[in-house]
């Protein structure tokens, strides 16, 4: 699969001068950067949620492969979806897929498909791409996206994915991609948001999926995340740590009806 861009010029910038510029925007060239196991980052426009992944991808040593984690929002496909050969395209360049990792992770899962209809017209793990592109280096990703967030499921993915990177002599990061609260006031986004990240920062996968169902947390990847979760703490995470919150309220001024934005490390 060669996957073309499909939000570029709408959640952030089509063109190469204008998207590194937009990036600049966000990032903090003096943060102090650290080896992190996994990461939670948005992916909503730049314009909303840029300033909370630019602080998390400012704080981590880059790996060799990004496992990137996002929810389909479209429920086209298969799920849970992974493909596990060729590449990603921004207005930054291409990305390969790491084709060992990915078959790895793909041959030792009970539930992991091979599908590429899931993922051509989903947009949480492509906008995370150029931010890893403007501060990386020469890396590869692995594409997984999902709709089914079940605590049975979410466990099974994250031991595959642990069992996998444990095989492979290279240095990943497992990132969650996801919105926090969807259109509720800002007062109750970030009571249920709090909710939501003290378990993280826990390190709870199914705390945080207990929360989500007894709150009716609107996130839109608890899913990932409590993968990402799982297969961090199997590869020995001790702590996590909250970089940024905010809200599109805080942004533009509108309070009524918000989405909030978290970004964390798990190291």
């Amino acid at each position: 699969m060669n996957r073309k861009p499909v939000v570029a010029g709408q959640f952030y910038e089509a063109q190469v001068p204008r998207l590194k510029k937009q990036i600049e925007q966000y990032i903090d060239v003096k943060a102090k950067r650290e080896d992190v196991l996994g990461i939670v980052a948005p992916h909503a426009g730049y314009m909303f949620s840029g300033k909370v992944a630019g602080s998390v991808y400012s704080r981590i040593n880059f790996p060799d492969t990004f496992i990137i984690i996002g929810p389909n929002h479209h429920l086209i496909g298969m799920s849970p979806a992974i493909v596990t050969e060729g590449a990603w395209e921004t207005p930054l360049g291409t990305v390969k897929i790491d084709v060992e990792l990915a078959e790895k992770i793909l041959a030792d899962s009970e539930i992991l498909e091979e599908d590429s209809l899931a993922h051509l017209g989903e947009h949480s793990i492509e906008v995370q791409i150029p931010f890893m592109q403007y501060l990386g280096g020469d890396f590869q990703i692995v594409p997984i996206n999902m709709r089914d967030y079940d605590k049975k499921s979410c466990k099974n993915l994250g031991k595959s994915i642990s069992k996998a990177v444990r095989e492979v002599n290279k240095k990943v990061i497992i990132v969650a991609s996801t919105d926090m609260t969807h259109y509720e006031s800002q007062t109750m986004a970030n009571k249920k948001d709090k909710l939501v990240i003290d378990e993280i920062l826990k390190l709870s996968p199914l705390g945080m999926l207990e929360t989500v169902e007894k709150y009716g947390v609107t996130m839109c990847g608890p899913g990932p995340t409590a993968i990402m979760l799982f297969a961090c703490k199997n590869l020995g995470a001790k702590e996590a740590q909250l970089i940024l919150y905010n809200t599109s309220g805080d942004i533009i001024g509108d309070y009524e009806q918000v989405v909030g934005y978290a970004g964390i490390i798990v190291k």
